[in-house]
């Protein structure tokens, strides 16, 4: 009897953690436009390299950058010795491949 009812409990736990992980999911695969468009710009670049400021010369936003971070679709490359405050980053895989399709 105490071992159903601890395989039943093991089951609703293992239930409330994969809706869990579907919640996080539902978030993920869907950046913003101005997320899209800084990740689309390290598709031509050396190594996935991503741009420290946008096409009219403003710096990106360092909330979009911790994001794309945060979302597993960019990730910090190397430090700037010159520029310690700034995130020089990187496509990573998934966000080569999310800006790559359609």
């Amino acid at each position: 009897m105490a071992q159903k009812a601890l395989a039943g409990a093991t089951v609703a736990l293992v239930a409330d953690e994969l809706r869990d992980v579907a919640h996080l999911r539902e978030g993920m695969g869907r950046p913003s436009a101005s997320q899209r468009d800084w990740l689309s710009r390290g598709l031509d670049q050396p190594g996935g390299k991503l741009p420290l400021f946008d096409r009219d010369g403003k710096r990106i936003n360092e909330r979009t950058i911790r994001a794309c971070i945060e979302q597993g679709w960019a990730e910090p490359w190397f430090a700037n010795p010159m520029k310690p405050d700034w995130l020089v980053c990187k496509l990573t895989l998934a966000g080569r491949k999310l800006v790559s399709q359609a």
